[in-house]
């Protein structure tokens, strides 16, 4: 048997093997994140920007979360947080937690199994409490109700099985918020059990988190807290970062020409490029003319040229996609030789571009009878350059498109009143799974369901898969809504991206993530080595 010392020179030489040192976590110290834009509030509950979540992951807990140090999100990487167990009845409609105790809200209050139940409610629509806006109902549809048992029990009773729920749960989108803190409040100053306290948010300069002294979990977090830096313009906040002002570039945000360009500048800089599980598409207002005319719609997807956006904005990196991150990032798209099948995917363009063409012939327009829109995205670089490359698109189809940039702040509810035309949006999946991407993207009467997408025999797919509990059989019911999908040019993808972020060396502890840029962020685990 070896002894004692041999074993520790052999961990020693492995971690120098590797490149590392047998080098203790430090404490203290505050993080410098750019953060590419302004969130409307702080509330993750009632936003979709990362402006928001990423920002907010650290200020509080879920339930139950994904390991921070398994870069693809699953199941399998499901682990606890404010639940310490979690099980399913025979039935497979009841999942029961059993819930930390000595846990206190950053105010002193306790954390009790009444928090859970009023958070959910919330969500549900039940409690009087309520949501501005609520962009995640569509996730809980299945959901009927929360039970309590003592003060550190609860139960969700579904309404019929759903072997993916506590991977919903495990979000970076689903943390559990105070009941005796109203909503109004959690917009400007929520308060959290996690390791980070909100400070202070200074509108279009500065988010900052502090250390909470008295986080459950023992000796966590490492840093004193967190400034989050806003910089609007990416080339500024590349700057800062090569700099040394910034430690840390703002989350996911960089498409591959400026990671590249911020790499080159500093050398020395760990800026790992991962599929997001961020699509960029297209939302087409079918509720009004003309896109209310499917044969227009099939137009606009029939110009579409997937790969030259790909090319131009993101040096060939980013993938065609359909709803669901392909493999090897993803855990349930398409494969390449399917998607290639799809309705609008076919390689040659020119020829889908003739047939788009035709269809708008017959409907009466051409070179001298263009129709006139206008083309409306946030006004940030990831969404107005695939604007720009769109609009030129459409005029290979007898469409004149003028863009129209809208602030963060009021493209969320701008797009809830179908507002728009045409719109090149952004849907970031909050967790790769399909209950997710496809409840909350094409379902029925989904919050988030911007362009008003609606086939009941869609939702009864929906509503199949999300019940089938064998992994593979589930992925073939998932394609087979991907090819409906297609079919009905419902929300038409453009690409999944391929972005990154850039930290230096000295930034320990962190994972960037492979398959869900809207988790990892609960920073507890990051320290300085300076």
């Amino acid at each position: 048997m070896p002894t004692k010392r041999r074993v520790a020179g052999l961990a020693l030489a492995l971690i120098l093997a590797l490149g590392g040192s047998p080098r203790a976590e430090k404490y203290g110290g505050v993080l410098r994140v750019y953060l590419f834009d302004s969130p409307g509030t702080m509330s993750i509950h009632e936003e979709v920007t990362i402006a928001t979540q990423s920002s907010m992951m650290a200020v509080f807990n879920n339930l139950v979360t994904f390991d921070p140090k398994i870069p693809q999100t699953s199941a399998a990487s499901i682990v606890p947080d404010l639940a310490t167990s979690w099980s399913w009845d025979d039935s497979r409609t009841r999942l029961t937690f059993r819930l930390r105790e000595g846990v206190r809200w950053h105010d002193g209050k306790r954390f009790t199994a009444r928090d859970v139940k009023c958070t959910w409610d919330m969500l549900l629509g039940k409690s009087a409490e309520k949501l501005r806006l609520n962009p995640r109902k569509a996730w809980y549809r299945n959901l009927e109700e929360i039970t309590v048992d003592g003060e550190y029990g609860a139960t969700f009773k579904l309404k019929r099985p759903q072997p993916a729920f506590p991977t919903l749960l495990a979000a970076g989108f689903s943390p559990v918020y105070p009941c005796h803190v109203p909503a109004a409040q959690m917009r400007q100053s929520p308060i959290g059990t996690g390791p980070y306290r909100f400070a202070e948010f200074k509108r279009n300069e500065l988010i900052r988190v502090v250390r909470n002294p008295d986080y459950w979990k023992p000796g966590r977090p490492y840093l004193d807290g967190i400034d989050y830096i806003i910089i609007k313009n990416q080339s500024t906040g590349s700057l800062a970062f090569v700099a040394g002002k910034v430690d840390m570039t703002s989350p996911y945000y960089f498409q591959p020409p400026i990671l590249r360009d911020t790499q080159r500048q500093a050398p020395d800089a760990i800026c790992p490029l991962v599929p997001a599980n961020v699509q960029r598409n297209v939302i087409l207002n079918r509720s009004v003319p003309p896109f209310d005319n499917p044969d227009v719609r099939r137009a606009v997807a029939l110009t579409l040229d997937r790969k030259a956006i790909i090319d131009t904005l993101t040096l060939g990196e980013a993938e065609v996609g359909g709803a669901l991150l392909a493999s090897p990032g993803g855990v349930w798209g398409m494969p390449p030789e399917l998607m290639r099948q799809l309705p609008g995917y076919d390689p040659d363009v020119a020829k889908s571009r003739a047939e788009g063409r035709a269809i708008m012939e017959r409907l009466g327009y051409g070179p001298n009878n263009r129709l006139r829109v206008k083309v409306s995205a946030r006004d940030t670089a990831a969404f107005r350059d695939p604007a720009v490359l769109l609009i030129d698109h459409l005029r290979e189809i007898y469409i004149d498109a003028e863009l129209e940039t809208i602030d963060t702040t009021a493209w969320y509810p701008k797009v809830s009143r179908k507002d728009y035309t045409i719109g090149l949006n952004l849907s970031g999946n909050g967790v790769d799974d399909p209950d997710q991407a496809l409840y909350e993207h094409y379902a029925c009467g989904s919050e988030s369901n911007n362009d008003g997408y609606c086939k009941p025999e869609i939702d009864a797919l929906i509503d199949a898969q999300s019940q089938e509990a064998d992994p593979e059989k589930r992925k073939r019911l998932v394609w087979d809504i991907e090819l409906k999908l297609a079919q009905d040019v419902a929300r038409p993808v453009l690409f999944q991206s391929k972005s990154g972020m850039c930290w230096h060396p000295y930034v320990k502890g962190y994972v960037a993530m492979v398959n869900g840029i809207y988790n990892g962020h609960r920073m507890e685990d990051v320290w300085l080595d300076r």
